[in-house]
């Protein structure tokens, strides 16, 4: 139960992201990437609305597996998302800024963690 929580959790986390990247970028985007100089964001529009779509995949991926009725399948296909995203977020831990992994990837192993079957 508190696995499904932590990925909805990061589900969710990653529908926000879709939203600031494709929808607020020049808005919300500014406040919440406050290490990009304010006069690019008119620039990368465009960039961060790709970047807000592969977030919205992701959840959709985590939302997809609570919508398999395979409990083994469910678990193969939220373990893919999660690692996804696990992997995107330490990426950008070590290239942009180490709060990304603690935002990102770390609730993404958590809930990988508590999905493990023991």
């Amino acid at each position: 139960m508190i696995a499904s929580i932590f990925t909805i959790l990061v589900a969710l986390e990653h529908l926000y992201i879709l939203y600031i990247e494709m929808f607020a970028w020049e808005t919300r985007g500014k406040a919440f990437f406050k290490s990009l100089p304010e006069h690019l964001f008119a620039d990368t529009k465009s960039m961060a609305a790709n970047q807000g779509l592969y977030n919205g995949f992701l959840a959709a991926g985590l939302i997809w597996s609570f919508c398999i009725s395979d409990p083994q399948w469910s678990l193969y296909i939220r373990f893919f998302f999660l690692g996804c995203v696990a992997v995107a977020g330490i990426y950008g831990g070590i290239t942009t800024s180490g709060k990304i992994f603690f935002a990102q990837a770390m609730p993404a192993i958590i809930a990988i963690c508590l999905s493990l079957p023991f």
